[in-house]
């Protein structure tokens, strides 16, 4: 039903008839599809829709993950953040392997399709799992508990949360790319609308968890843990539903190239590594000149090895032994992503500690509002999706029309400037994360609180506001940016890919907070006194582990600044 796009994607950006076919895309039956009649907003409703009821399932289970694990599991503060963390970068890699099931065989339709039923059927279980009853441990303020639940409910408990994060894998990468699609970049309407998409995609995303951190952490903490993971479970059934509601009114890209973009991709990498010791003359000048970056797409010369794809084995041209210069050029558009990949992994680590060490944070402050209601410390963090929803409007119909008044750009400013304003706020906020837990330790240690881990510090826990604020904005900037980047620069049958790229730098950013609070752990918390990162945080230093993240953040934003700066875009006309 869904097909890939088509291998001539890299071509520059024409005005077609406004009216009419839209040339390179089909409907579910596979017949041309009318402009008017499909796609666009019409289409992109339906499928934020989806995204949102997503988003809320899991945030749902995320958000007070920590909670969860050391209450009614029983785990330390330490392992708790770790199982958290590893779980996270988990949901977060395995997009690239949805994301490639997608765009080589099931296309993105089926594959939401399928991993929707898949994400219903593991709420269910980890709802069942939840509602097994056993005494004890239930430690709703947060702390610590010694005991340990039957050994059946923590193996249905994981097993169900890693099927969470295998359907997610399908879904995540798929729905914004399939969204993304309904808008024609070869319209220069479509074009400006799907420039918008992707920070209106992003307000939908933060819609959800708004939903999820202001009801369901309140239904767990003070109700049910059961009734907090069911809801999302018949969310996500809706969800399905609103999905496949809106099938007549989608745009599928038509496939017109019966070579796999993988397959592609591949061979450039096979046929360089088999001519690696090819020597120059055998490539022609207009081939070493492609290779340079004086043809079109702007080669880049630290991949010029792939050009040695150009020729056979032998040295001979003939076909069928040798890639073409568009097979080529996809390959560079690929490899060229991986230093922009790599310097944003710092910012992936930082992104990580939000939903983990600033929940546990909160769990020690006072968290009362008037005298009998007390806020759950994970809500916190939708201040970071108000801040998003308060900020995107203000992107995109104020500061992006100044900018393009300026720039010229559709999009106002590059999606590399996006990214890097982004990481820059990112070193803010734990700049400002230390400096409030260095408050917070001085208010413990002047109320005689430091060896009574279950006490109350008598500071209010909207102290802890700016640097989930700051996190907001860098989400607008940053995580907006890096979708739309790894959506545009890959070839257009490898969209899904492009996306699940992004999503692995969170997925491998987790992994590292996880190896690096391990770390922490065993090197400050050795001979079993307090580290840095204590179940008592009143004897701890989360202020010193948040300004060794402010310090390696700094060191990768200039290695950040060097790459986006040699950065050459592909569609340049668009960008």
């Amino acid at each position: 039903m869904d097909a890939t796009g088509s291998a001539s994607n890299y071509s520059q950006v024409e005005t077609p008839l406004v009216d009419g076919v839209v040339d390179g895309f089909v409907d579910f039956k596979g017949r041309p599809v009318v402009r008017s009649k499909s796609g666009g907003w019409r289409s992109a409703y339906f499928i934020i829709g989806v995204e949102v009821a997503e988003r809320f399932a899991y945030y749902g289970i995320s958000s007070n993950l920590i909670t969860y694990l050391t209450g009614p599991l029983g785990q330390s503060t330490a392992t708790a953040a770790e199982n958290v963390n590893a779980w996270s970068g988990t949901a977060s890699l395995l997009p690239l392997f949805g994301a490639f099931v997608a765009d080589a065989f099931l296309g993105r339709y089926r594959t939401i399709f399928i991993a929707s039923l898949l994400y219903t059927l593991a709420l269910g279980l980890l709802t069942v799992s939840a509602l097994i009853p056993f005494s004890g441990c239930e430690t709703p303020n947060g702390s610590t508990s010694t005991c340990s639940p039957p050994q059946f409910q923590v193996v249905l408990f994981f097993v169900s949360l890693y099927l969470v994060a295998f359907a997610q894998g399908g879904h995540k990468p798929c729905v914004q790319a399939f969204g993304a699609d309904q808008f024609d970049s070869q319209n220069p309407e479509e074009l400006k609308s799907k420039s918008s998409f992707f920070n209106w995609w992003y307000l939908g995303l933060c819609g959800g968890p708004l939903l999820a951190l202001g009801v369901l952490n309140y239904i767990q903490d003070n109700f049910s843990w059961g009734l907090g993971f069911g809801i999302p479970c018949i969310v996500m059934g809706l969800a399905l539903l609103i999905f496949l509601s809106g099938t007549t009114t989608y745009r599928f890209e038509e496939k017109v190239d019966e070579k796999s973009a993988f397959v592609r991709i591949g061979q450039v990498f096979v046929r360089a590594f088999q001519n690696r010791k090819t020597p120059s003359s055998s490539i022609s000048m207009e081939e070493e000149a492609y290779g340079t970056g004086t043809l079109p797409h702007q080669g880049s010369q630290q991949f010029r090895f792939l050009n040695k794809a150009l020729v056979s084995t032998d040295g001979s041209k003939e076909e069928g032994k040798i890639c073409s210069l568009n097979e080529v050029n996809e390959a560079k558009a690929v490899l060229r992503l991986i230093p922009i990949w790599s310097s944003l992994l710092a910012f992936a680590v930082v992104f990580a500690q939000f939903s983990t060490l600033f929940t546990k944070q909160g769990f020690t402050m006072d968290r009362s509002i008037g005298s009998s209601l007390e806020v759950p410390a994970a809500t916190l963090q939708s201040f970071i999706s108000i801040t998003v929803v308060i900020l995107i409007p203000i992107y995109d119909r104020i500061l992006v029309p100044l900018a393009r008044s300026i720039t010229r750009k559709p999009s106002g400013i590059t999606m590399l400037q996006r990214i890097g304003t982004g990481i820059f706020i990112s070193i803010l906020s734990m700049i400002v994360s230390a400096v409030v837990e260095i408050k917070r330790l001085k208010t413990a240690e002047e109320y005689g609180l430091l060896d009574n881990p279950s006490a109350t510090v008598p500071m209010k826990i909207w102290w802890l506001l700016p640097q989930y604020l700051l996190t907001g904005a860098a989400d607008v900037f940053t995580m907006v940016g890096l979708q739309e980047f790894f959506y545009d620069q890959v070839p257009t049958e490898l969209r899904s890919i492009g996306l699940a790229l992004y999503l692995s730098i969170f997925g491998v950013g987790s992994f590292l907070s996880s190896f690096l609070i391990s770390i922490v752990e065993k090197t400050t918390g050795g001979d079993g006194g307090d580290g840095w990162i204590s179940d008592n945080l009143n004897r701890g230093h989360l202020d010193y582990f948040y300004w060794l993240l402010a310090g390696i953040s700094s060191v990768a934003f200039l290695i950040y600044l060097y790459f986006a700066k040699s950065y050459i875009y592909n569609r340049q006309t668009t960008f």
